[in-house]
């Protein structure tokens, strides 16, 4: 069975989540602890969202220098799967591993709210399962979300095809180019702010028309890597 490594920081929030999104894919999820250089031979690593480290310095600033960090940096360059949630976004940004940054919402409040995304990359390792244009429902739920880039840094992520997802509808952070995630050029890694592991259970997810049928937009990022660690 495929195993999926999501780890735990101090201040982590979702991973138990991330977790248990990992199982309803039909993998095994593997709990790793940001203290450790042991990534235990997991085929895919998951970064969850919350508070790592009390947001101190700048969010996911601490976390991106842990031990377990420098097992993750490896993985990934090694082409493993490596998926950055909210916090986790802000991470693989803070270590270099998808360009950019996150800064304050610029309204200056925190959003938590129902998310319309469109998919603009699905050759990656955690959208193969979508289609390009496909728009989805994901939760929401950060106070520094506002992506931000130079400009030529912009121009590159939208001429190589590597926004993973944009905001539709309502920019809520001020993201620029209303980029919600993003992907490296190999396709392994990807981070977006939206919560995929809060829709992956019909019923229990966002509210769409299809009501109770509805709320499982997410399952597919979880099952997309399982789909690209098969391929491999």
């Amino acid at each position: 069975m495929t195993r999926v490594g999501v780890v735990t920081f101090p201040g982590s929030l979702d991973d138990r989540d991330a977790q248990r999104a990992v199982r309803f894919a039909g993998a095994e999820p593997v709990a790793l602890w940001h203290g450790d250089h042991d990534l235990q031979g997991v085929d895919a690593v998951v970064l969850p969202g919350g508070f790592s480290y009390g947001d101190y310095l700048r969010c996911g600033a601490i976390a991106s220098h842990s031990p377990i960090m420098r097992e993750v940096i490896a993985a990934a360059e090694r082409g493993v799967p490596v998926l950055g949630i909210c916090n986790g976004f802000q991470m693989l940004t803070e270590a270099h591993l998808l360009p950019g940054g996150l800064i304050r919402n610029d309204h200056g409040s925190f959003v938590c709210r129902d998310q319309v995304l469109r998919v603009e990359n699905a050759s990656t390792a955690w959208t193969n399962g979508y289609t390009v244009g496909q728009e989805i429902t994901i939760p929401l739920k950060n106070g520094e979300g506002g992506y931000i880039a130079s400009a030529e840094t912009l121009a590159r992520l939208d001429g190589e095809g590597l926004v993973a997802f944009r905001y539709v509808g309502v920019n809520p952070n001020g993201s620029l180019d209303d980029i919600a995630g993003i992907t490296n050029a190999r396709g392994n890694v990807v981070g977006l702010m939206p919560h995929p592991e809060h829709a992956v259970e019909a019923g229990f997810g966002p509210d769409t028309p299809l009501a109770m049928r509805s709320g499982v937009d997410g399952l597919t990022i979880f099952r997309s890597a399982l789909e690209a660690v098969l391929a491999a």
